[in-house]
């Protein structure tokens, strides 16, 4: 059975040394999206520039101001009960994908103001989420995205100066400590709570608005408090514990904090390099506790397909970020805009006010436009992150696992002149034809893979609908009369003649493949040849 089917979601997750297992005692490895722009709405993801409408309460203040507050009341209940539904779940689930992290804004459960005082209507909400997720079989994880006051001192935890005032008041701390204690009463017993995730990427750092790692001390602090008080109510639920620096250090992790816990750590805006995770899998191996990706995305397709695929061949789980947003081709479904919503933007940019029942009428807009049933369906998006057949696959995106000398060659004696797989040994070559903007983190702009007869490279590609299809490849010869041979699972599927000439050409690699999984590997036989990406279709 694969490790991330929907059938093995049954029974409290917990973790079993670097392992996640669930009520059974089967081995699992989480293959999630995260729900973002519901319960904590981020101003980029619906095309709001600047700072202005960049979180959650500077968002609801403008929108006031443009549709008036009773309307604008109206549109935030619409929004909360409206945006994520059970088509979502239930296509979230069909995509093939095993859980859901929630991302939760405290201002939607718990009061601002004097006291402790919890709002019914926001863990309604989190309720008939929950009840979806074990209805159509997803983990779903807790995740404090913003705190009282501010875990992070930005616009992601909703502070109101760009300070982590979680660290910094008490009576924050207090609400922080007492939020998840609440958390613990009410859901201690639901199975399909895969986890709390205490805190979404606390302390900023340095470079954004000033140096706060002096609170560092403090988050380790609460992640203990919090624990001890949340164990002894629930002495079931796992902990999903994130570093400073937007979830990316590792400092904090200097011992286990509980026996059922997690390193969670995010991963943007660096290539899909297996030796940037090293110190992760040390400290996770150090601690023996699983490691989890809690958030990575909002990159090229192609980065997709190369990173999440690495991070399978690992065993590490993974939270694609995020499931929808307005105007997008890298969520899996995008919201259109809205007939004049460049009107919103050009007063959010301080422009003109566009009237109050303009203003309106291209909210009730979105409103309709955001059901998940009313969006783009960027089915490719999908099909990249879990390498899925129909996707395409760059050439320097191949196998990491088992190895050189396994699943690829890794025979070249000499050094690339980039840094990207650089202990691999294998020849990339810089490219002549442009291909847009150059990208550190997609390395594929910039190389090509270099293939001489003798090495080869291996490309795994899931086939969970079944039927056959086609492999070609995006290639250029070397050298005169070259020739690849094709494997498809280790066994011999013929040879491939290179056209000779000049530039890039589509070759048809092999036909009728078949299989729920299946390995390709292009070895060139005679000559070289240049491989640029290999589709699966």
């Amino acid at each position: 059975m694969a490790l991330y089917e929907n059938s093995l979601v049954k029974g409290f997750l917990e973790t079993r040394g670097r392992d996640f297992v669930n009520g059974e005692g089967e081995k699992i490895v989480l293959r999630g999206v995260g729900l973002g722009n519901w319960l904590l709405p981020e101003g980029y993801m619906w095309r709001f520039e600047g700072s202005r409408a960049d979180r959650p309460r500077r968002i609801e203040a403008v929108i006031a101001e443009m549709t008036g507050a009773e309307y604008a009341d109206q549109f935030w209940e619409r929004f909360y009960d409206e945006y994520i539904t059970e088509y979502d779940i239930k296509a979230i689930a069909g995509e093939g994908f095993n859980s859901v992290r929630l991302p939760i804004n405290w201002r939607r459960v718990m009061k601002e103001g004097p006291g402790i005082h919890f709002i019914e209507e926001g863990f309604r909400r989190i309720d008939r989420c929950l009840d979806l997720c074990e209805k159509y079989r997803l983990y779903a994880f807790l995740d404090l995205h913003g705190a009282p006051g501010g875990q992070t001192g930005q616009n992601i935890d909703d502070s109101i100066d760009n300070m982590p005032r979680l660290f910094m008041d008490q009576d924050s701390y207090d609400k922080g400590v007492a939020l998840w204690i609440e958390i613990a009463k009410r859901y201690k017993d639901r199975t399909i709570v895969g986890g709390y995730d205490l805190l979404n990427e606390p302390v900023r750092t340095p470079k954004d608005m000033g140096n706060v790692d002096h609170f560092t001390g403090s988050l380790s602090k609460f992640y203990t408090d919090c624990i001890r008080e949340i164990r002894k109510i629930d002495k079931k639920h796992l902990f999903s514990l994130e570093g400073h620096h937007w979830a990316t250090r590792l400092e904090i992790f200097d011992h286990r904090y509980d026996e059922n816990m997690c390193i969670h750590f995010h991963y943007y805006w660096n290539p899909p390099e297996l030796s940037l995770l090293a110190g992760y899998i040390d400290a996770g191996k150090r601690l023996n506790v699983p490691l989890w990706v809690g958030e990575s995305g909002e990159n090229t397709v192609e980065w997709f397909t190369a990173m999440f695929f690495m991070l399978d061949q690992q065993d590490i789980s993974w939270n694609f970020w995020t499931w929808k947003k307005l105007d997008t081709v890298n969520s899996p479904y995008s919201i259109n805009k809205p007939e004049n919503y460049h009107l919103i933007l050009d007063y959010i940019n301080r422009g003109q006010h566009p009237g109050f029942e303009a203003a309106q009428k291209i909210f009730d807009e979105y409103l309709r436009n955001m059901k998940t049933e009313n969006c783009v369906y960027n089915g490719l998006v999908t099909k990249q992150i879990l390498r899925e057949r129909t996707c395409h696959v760059p050439a320097l995106a191949y196998d990491t696992m088992p190895g050189a000398g396994k699943s690829f060659s890794g025979v070249f004696a000499g050094e690339n002149d980039t840094s990207y797989r650089k202990g691999d040994h294998m020849r990339f070559i810089p490219k002549s034809r442009k291909d847009g903007e150059t990208r550190e983190d997609n390395p594929w702009q910039s190389y090509n893979l270099l293939l001489t007869a003798g090495e080869w490279a291996d490309y795994t590609v899931r086939n969970s609908g079944g039927g056959a299809f086609t492999v070609s490849a995006l290639l250029a010869p070397c050298a005169c009369n070259s020739v690849i041979e094709i494997f498809v699972n280790g066994m011999s599927a013929g040879i491939v003649p290179v056209r000779d000439g000049t530039g890039y050409y589509r070759q048809k690699c092999r036909e009728a493949v078949s299989g729920s999984l299946a390995t390709i590997r292009i070895k060139p036989v005679s000559g070289s040849v240049i491989v640029d990406t290999v589709y699966f279709e």
